[in-house]
């Protein structure tokens, strides 16, 4: 029995044992602090704040007389019966509030299990009581979609601002001979249509879907009666055969580029790590820029045109095997759609090896990358003389380190033949120097550096794009497969930046948000007459660019909305 004295079962007891002891029996500060497991430092904190307050309480005072609940016992028989009812604690919560009783169903919860009752197995609808639920929306289906005249009034009214890009790329044939799944209630189009309205619509997206079901503005871009469910969007993108992205980014890629969408002459290309919290063996780990750290993921590689800031290229089936070499597919797929190979490549130190920096070399191609700093670089560069640097100073660059010195010379690297142009930089506001690499031997290293400076805004950009479309939402309501996602991201990143130049008006270089928000975040009523439909949009302030881009004068027929023509209806 002594050992309930001497060993506290908690933390309160153990303080007062370890007083006790320090200024009862005298025993020395650091051997208390040992005995009862603290530190001296914390055991001198525990003294000194018993000293300030001495009359501190370590004792729970007794209990006078019989506790009572005085909310639950009046309502105990009145519980009992209605548990007897086969009611749930909700219910019955929500029976006695009725009466002008306030009784939270935990404390229905606590008062029947002390009375011996388990909870209720799960029931069906049928023996629930009467109340309200939420409204149950009819199942997709193309047969049964109403294009009767009638008038809608959506808050997905921007997307229609889309609809004629579709409509002239003829995205049906896009989609045609891919072996994408479909059925006769959702096919192939209609169902990926869904999916990439969701995606377009960057406030609800996944995570909101079911919100937005009862919306028949949404169900119409697509062409059906009502939007698909959650659990039919994520077994849809589950069911697609994982070479149909790759044949769709294809297709995708020649259609955009006979709307005359620009194609620039630079790209920045960059990894990107999708966080996975899930227990898969077969998952990676890779480096996540935003935590700093490796875990598990799944490394995606992409690639933006630097000039349009359009998503021109991605893959997601990337192993760490593979990942060195997913430049010079890059650069294959950029040959085959166009005929001739990109003209430069900026990238980071850590996407590809020196071997395949030769290689881009054989090919002629330009490219300016980072190099990594080891210890005994660094040391090297602190020991060149001051007369060896030279400063320069940085046009058209909003920073405020402007004149950097630089140490420009030509050295060899393992893998690479032949000479390579090294630039060190100081003064960048960086503690270490920066080292760029590029096999452009006579450009002037102002205009390089200048060049690798909008690297971190492209770094923006493309983060930009990734959170505005949502590609690392994999805890979403819709759990959707990553290169299908990724495949979407594309897509509708192609169709932002084509919407972005029919505005003009400084809206060619604007971020997807910025767009979103001017015009396609926009509530409309819409009229369905026997050959039209009419999409007529709330005054809004930048209705006026709209109009200026002749979006007033949209008369394309629709295919998959009974051949009527699309009118867009301003103020």
């Amino acid at each position: 029995m002594a050992q309930v004295f001497l060993e506290p079962a908690n933390s309160t007891h153990r303080q007062y044992e370890a007083l006790r002891a320090f200024f009862v029996e005298g025993v020395p500060g650091a051997e208390a602090a040992a005995r009862f497991g603290y530190t001296p430092g914390s055991f001198r904190v525990l003294v000194h704040q018993f000293r300030q307050d001495p009359q501190r309480p370590f004792f729970v005072p007794p209990a006078k007389g019989p506790q009572a609940a005085p909310k639950t016992d009046p309502l105990r028989d009145q519980v009992i019966a209605l548990r007897k009812q086969n009611l749930s604690i909700y219910d019955i919560s929500r029976a006695v509030q009725k009466e002008g009783h306030r009784l939270s169903p935990v404390a229905v919860s606590v008062l029947l299990k002390a009375e011996g009752f388990a909870r209720l197995p799960r029931r069906p609808d049928a023996q629930r009581p009467p109340g309200e639920h939420p409204t149950v929306a009819e199942v997709a289906d193309v047969r049964q979609i109403d294009l009767s005249p009638r008038r809608i009034h959506t808050k997905f009214g921007g997307l229609f601002l889309f609809l004629p890009t579709l409509v002239s790329m003829d995205f049906p044939k896009v989609l045609q001979r891919l072996g994408l799944p479909g059925s006769r209630m959702i096919p192939a189009a209609h169902a990926i249509r869904s999916l990439l309205a969701l995606k377009l619509f960057g406030n609800a997206r996944h995570s909101h879907v079911m919100s937005a079901v009862l919306d028949e503005g949404l169900a119409l871009f697509a062409g059906l009666n009502t939007t698909p469910k959650r659990s039919f969007l994520t077994e849809y993108s589950c069911r697609i055969d994982p070479d149909c992205h790759a044949k769709l980014m294809r297709r995708w890629f020649d259609a955009i580029g006979k709307l005359k969408l620009p194609r620039g002459k630079s790209f920045d290309l960059d990894f990107h790590t999708i966080p996975f919290h899930g227990e898969d063996a077969f998952v990676e780990k890779h480096y996540v820029s935003k935590r700093s750290r490796r875990q598990k993921g799944i490394l995606a590689f992409l690639a933006q045109d630097a000039d349009t800031r359009v998503f021109c290229y991605a893959n997601s089936d990337l192993r760490k095997d593979r990942q060195n070499n997913e430049i010079l597919e890059f650069v294959r797929f950029w040959k085959r759609r166009t005929g001739h190979l990109p003209e430069e490549l900026i990238f980071d130190s850590k996407l590809t090896t020196y071997a395949n920096l030769d290689e881009l070399n054989r090919q002629k191609i330009r490219f300016i990358t980072l190099r990594r700093r080891s210890r005994k670089m660094v040391q090297e560069i602190a020991a060149k003389p001051l007369s060896a640097w030279r400063r320069i100073e940085l046009d058209g660059v909003s920073r405020v380190y402007k004149t950097p010195r630089i140490l420009d010379e030509k050295i060899r690297l393992r893998g690479y033949s032949g000479p390579i142009r090294q630039l060190t930089i100081t003064d960048l506001g960086h503690e270490q120097p920066t080292l760029l690499l590029t096999n452009q031997m006579t450009r002037s290293a102002a205009k390089l550096i200048g060049r690798y400076a909008r690297r971190m805004i492209i770094e923006n950009n493309i983060e930009d794009g990734i959170d505005f479309f949502h590609m690392d939402a994999l805890s979403s309501a819709v759990a959707m497969k990553v290169n299908c996602d990724l495949q979407l991201t594309l897509m509708a990143s192609s169709l932002y930046r084509l919407l972005a130049l029919q505005i003009g008006n400084g809206y060619e270089t604007a971020k997807s948000r910025h767009l979103f928000r001017d015009f396609v975040d926009a509530t409309a009523q819409i009229t369905i007459t026997e050959d039209e439909i009419q999409v007529q949009f709330q005054k809004r302030a930048h209705n006026p660019l709209l109009l200026a881009a002749n979006f007033d004068k949209t008369a394309c027929v629709v295919p998959w909305l009974g051949k009527k023509r699309l009118r867009l209806i301003f103020g």
